[in-house]
């Protein structure tokens, strides 16, 4: 596994909720990434932000890690749960909260 392989997987294990996204929380830097933001932030949900502009290995390595091709990726518990559209689309059925309260996860 490479460092950033290993980094990657140790930053899903230590948050319940992991974005890899463009930009931070506080300051997205793509509307796909700040659609997501936003449904989290909706929903109260603690979670912690990786700025994948900031390590081009971190970049890539998410999309491998994955094999999911674009972000922002949202992890929920160890779980890959996909990008925007399929973010969003929980969100608007309420798939997404019901998801978050079966895995445990505090919202607000």
């Amino acid at each position: 596994m490479s460092d950033a392989q290993t980094r990657i997987s140790d930053t899903i294990a230590a948050h319940d909720v992991v974005l890899f996204m463009k930009g931070t929380a506080a300051a997205p830097q793509c509307g796909f990434s700040s659609v997501v933001v936003r449904i989290l932030d909706h929903l109260g949900v603690p979670y912690q932000d990786v700025n994948v502009l900031a390590d081009d290995d971190i970049r890539q390595g998410v999309k491998d890690f994955s094999n999911w091709p674009t972000i922002p990726q949202l992890y929920v518990k160890g779980e890959f749960i996909g990008g925007c559209d399929i973010v969003r689309e929980m969100f608007q059925t309420g798939e997404l909260q019901t998801l978050l309260s079966e895995k445990g996860v505090a919202a607000a």
